[in-house]
């Protein structure tokens, strides 16, 4: 036992009584199997030896991990950024977030999957009535990646809406609003929430919508606040950061680029609304064309 697991050192011997090591495999055949592994599995191997740490900063090896139209994200930087960096740099760069659009947009890749996702910020949307501070503040936390959040005190009609227009890669993707019920802040170093504003949405729900530039379309309502039943379920809406789903969209091919478009209205004037906290749209890639099959989004009426 203890001389097999010793072959796996990347010691550098002739002898050949010690038998084939790890060490013995050819670079090229580490890179092929290293072409259906993840990148932080391709890193933890790194490490074994010379002849996997050569493989791990193949650049034919990092090509296969970055999303097919991955020079579009490298044309939101500076070109200082990226030239004469190997493929795996790359890869590195862009799986940091990539403001674009007044840093009020990012994008990034996942570092697992290498697919494209992004964040658009509430300061990024159109907000009824935002410049009004009797209904709108905006408040700074480090609790948003945009590290600001949209408050609403008290509206009648409420009305978000968003549209991004990018190549995005083949593949199936999600949208997501990012909200919280309840305002917040911290004091003496602890988080405290208060419901002071925290009114009229349990009375009807908020209807979100989505729709991409090739006609497709999602959209479902979610009652925002719904105290008896949270109660008798044992949770509760408020106080917590929650991703609410509007649908999901197929994207077929990189060009033409895809324009999304969402909404989250709740314009029935005939009561009021408020203590809401409005962080950020996600669009989060979810499977590959072929795990594609047909689907029905859900759409109520």
């Amino acid at each position: 036992m203890g001389s097999s697991l010793s072959n796996l050192d990347d010691e550098e011997t002739n002898d050949s009584s010690m038998g084939p090591s790890l060490g013995d495999i050819p670079e090229s055949c580490i890179a092929a199997v290293f072409m259906y592994l993840t990148p932080p599995e391709i890193c933890n191997l790194a490490g074994l030896n010379r002849s996997f740490r050569g493989a791990a900063s193949s650049d034919s090896v990092w090509e296969k991990k970055l999303p097919p139209n991955y020079q579009d994200l490298l044309d939101l930087l500076p070109p200082e950024r990226y030239l004469g960096l190997s493929k795996k740099d790359i890869f590195a760069v862009l799986s940091r977030p990539i403001p674009f659009d007044d840093d009020n947009k990012e994008l990034w890749i996942d570092r697992v999957t290498g697919r494209v996702c992004m964040a658009v910020s509430a300061r990024g949307m159109a907000i009824t009535g935002i410049e009004d501070r009797r209904y709108w503040n905006w408040i700074p936390t480090d609790e948003s990646r945009f590290h600001v959040v949209a408050y609403l005190q008290q509206i009648w009609w409420f009305e978000v809406d968003g549209t991004v227009t990018f190549h995005l890669p083949p593949g199936i993707y999600s949208l997501s609003f990012r909200i919280h019920l309840g305002g917040f802040a911290k004091k003496s170093g602890r988080r405290v929430c208060n419901y002071e504003h925290t009114h009229g949405w349990d009375l009807k729900p908020v209807r979100f919508s989505l729709s991409t530039s090739d006609g497709q379309e999602a959209s479902c309502e979610y009652y925002l606040d719904d105290v008896k039943r949270e109660e008798s379920h044992g949770h509760h809406k408020r106080g917590y950061w929650i991703d609410y789903k509007v649908g999901e969209f197929v994207v077929t091919g990189s060009e033409p680029s895809t324009e999304i478009k969402w909404s989250m209205k709740q314009i029935d004037c005939t009561h009021s609304k408020g203590g809401l906290c409005v962080d950020s749209v996600f669009i989060n890639p979810i499977g590959d064309l072929k795990d594609y099959r047909t689907k029905s989004f859900c759409e109520i009426d």
